[in-house]
Formats: C-alpha cells, sequence, structure tokens
C-alpha cells in the first residue's frame, strides 16, 4: 500500500493493499468456480453471503467478482475500471464499512443506520455508469441492529442488476432472515503453501526462515500471517503461544505478565493477534471436545461457553473502551478453571 493510500478500515494493515486493489486470488477454487459458472451463465442472485474465518480472502474475493462484474456489463476495458475500484470511484459500486468518524480521529464501531439510508436512496436512483451495480458489505457483522434491518428491506427487493456481496465472519449470528434472501458461499482456510505464497507475494524481500514462521502463526489465513511478519518477535504473543499450550502449569502471575504486556497497546496488531490466538485455542478445544464423543460433553459445554464469553468480552470491551487489562485477566482466568475442571473429570474416571 503506498504512503498515500487513505485509511479505509480501522484495521487497515501498514503496507497492505486493501482488497479493492487488484489482487490476485490464491486459493478458494471451489468458491470461485462457482460464482464464475453463476457469471457464466446470467444467474448472479440479488445478494450471495461469503462467509468464513476472518482474513482468508473473502473481500479480495468479493472485489475481483465485482471488477470481472463490470467489465462484462458495462462498457469500459479492465484497467480503467480496476484503477476506479482501487480509488474508490467507481460509479457503480457502493462499499460498506465502518465509516471514518467526522473530526477524523477514529472510526465508528458499527455500520451505522444512516449509512444504509443513504446507500439505499443511492440505489433507487439513475445509476452512474451501464452495467450492473455492486454492494460490498464488508462486514456485515458490523451492522448493529437498526442497520441490519434496513439492509435486509433492500434485500428482500433488491434494485434490477444490483448484486450485494456480504461479507461475514460470524454467519451464525446474522439475521435468519438476512442468510435466508443470500445464496450462501462457505469459504475456508488456506493450505500452508497458498498462504505462503500470498505472504512472499507482499513481502518479497522477507527472509524464508520469518515467512515460514509467519506461516505457522497464520492457521490457513494470509491476514494473520501478514500481522505476524509485521510484528516480528512480539514478546506477548510468544509468551501467549506458550501459555496456551498448558494454561494449568503456570503460576497465575504469568498470565497477569501477560495481560499487562498486550493490554498496554489495545488496539494495536499485537492485541489484535491475541485475540486471534485465544479465539483459535478455544475453537480447537471445542472441536477436540466434539470428536472425544460422550466422555467429551462436559468439556464441549464449558469450550463452548468459554468461546461465547470470550465473544462478548472482546465485543464489549471495544464498544464501551472497558479497561483491556481486567478483560484478558479475568478471560485467562476462565481459561484455567476450564482447564483444571478437565484434569479433575479425567483423573476421576
Amino acid at each position: 500500500m503506498s504512503l498515500e493510500t487513505e485509511q479505509r478500515e480501522p484495521d487497515q494493515l501498514a503496507g497492505v493493499d486493501p482488497p479493492e486493489y487488484p489482487h490476485a486470488v490464491i486459493g478458494h477454487q471451489q468458491p470461485r468456480e462457482r460464482l464464475s459458472a453463476l457469471l457464466d451463465g446470467g444467474r448472479l442472485p440479488g445478494g450471495i453471503l461469503m462467509h468464513g474465518p476472518r482474513g482468508i480472502g473473502k473481500a479480495t474475493l468479493a472485489f475481483q467478482l465485482a471488477r470481472e462484474i463490470f467489465e462484462r456489463t458495462g462498457d469500459e476495458a479492465a484497467t480503467p475500471v480496476a484503477e476506479q475500484v482501487a480509488a474508490g470511484g467507481y460509479p457503480n459500486l457502493r462499499v460498506l464499512r465502518k465509516a471514518a468518524k467526522e473530526t477524523g480521529k477514529g472510526f465508528y464501531t458499527a455500520i451505522r443506520v444512516e449509512e444504509v439510508r443513504e446507500l439505499v436512496d443511492r440505489l433507487h436512483k439513475t445509476r452512474g455508469r451501464a452495467g450492473h451495480r455492486i454492494v460490498v458489505v464488508d462486514a456485515i457483522d458490523d451492522c448493529n441492529v437498526s442497520s441490519a434491518n434496513a439492509l435486509l428491506k433492500i434485500l428482500e427487493e433488491p434494485p434490477p442488476e444490483t448484486l450485494f456481496l456480504l461479507i461475514s465472519h460470524r454467519p451464525g449470528q446474522l439475521l435468519p432472515t438476512i442468510r435466508s434472501r443470500c445464496q450462501q458461499l462457505a469459504m475456508r482456510p488456506l493450505g500452508d503453501d497458498e498462504v505462503r505464497q500470498v505472504l512472499a507475494k507482499a513481502h518479497p524481500d522477507a527472509a524464508p526462515a520469518d515467512i515460514d514462521a509467519a506461516v505457522s502463526l497464520a492457521a490457513g489465513r494470509p491476514r494473520r500471517g501478514l500481522e505476524a511478519l509485521l510484528l516480528g518477535n512480539a514478546e506477548g504473543l510468544t509468551r501467549l503461544r506458550q501459555w496456551l499450550g498448558d494454561p494449568a502449569t503456570p503460576p497465575a502471575a504469568t498470565h497477569l505478565a501477560i495481560a499487562d504486556i498486550l493490554a498496554a497497546d489495545r488496539d494495536g496488531a499485537q492485541a489484535r493477534f491475541a485475540r486471534d490466538l485465544v479465539l483459535g485455542w478455544l475453537a480447537e478445544e471445542a472441536r477436540q471436545a466434539a470428536g472425544a464423543g460422550p466422555a467429551g460433553r462436559s468439556r464441549l459445554a464449558s469450550a463452548s461457553e468459554l468461546w461465547e464469553k470470550a465473544l462478548a468480552m472482546f465485543e464489549d470491551a471495544d464498544i464501551y473502551n472497558l479497561d483491556a487489562r481486567q478483560t484478558l485477566v479475568t478471560l485467562f482466568d476462565a481459561i484455567r478453571k476450564h482447564v483444571f475442571k478437565q484434569i479433575q473429570l479425567s483423573e476421576q474416571r
């Protein structure tokens, strides 16, 4: 990303081009083939819900599809279309994200109903160019109740030749009526080799050892690998990974010290990465418990409860600007209690 590029997202990574820029989509072969079949057959629906873990390339694929649709249905060549999409100036493209505050400092915590209403008003007017219009909502999870309901109304009766591309990291938390109005496109994490290609392309000068270390942290998500490369050897993440390997053994002071390090820059890349590590650990804990059959029911219930608790705590911390250290300490304590309880149950069997 060039120095002149404006910050379009609150979590935009320095040195990484935003998804509007032309990118070669790596991996996701099945979703790409399905989208191509819809486009080739002239069977584009009014809405497509692209869902999967955060940071796997959903928005990148959405903008690639948008450019291809504009090229096929409009009256401009590929290069000017790509340039206008990247600049945020293509007339038939609308992007809904958390908006920057009018003060110029920071972003709103949700996609607001005012922005959806403005979008609806624009869609009911004459289009700026020949061809389809496309709305990319990145991400639909960021809508509050009011904005989600306002968006639902136009999804129920979309204007002609208008496609909504809804990006979701947590589709299960969306309104069922929104899910039912869209064709769903499930996307999965990439393989390690594919992640390595993405990282090497974004950072061609990175040492192979650094790329390999970032791939191991990425868990199939290129964005997480890019964050790892930017962070380098971050002390907080290193200690958190070690602690999550065995939360029951170290003394309580260990996770208190980790919380101190991570909370020092609550909005920084290390803190965001730490959240992903914690949620990834909880997800893996739930998967292992589910695979244990009846013997793992208690463990699965506890892990699922912890997952919901972690999501709610992180969301509340962001919305209400709660103390980041206390949030982490409370969550780490809950993880320790969960692990201790499973050890005790195992010993009783």
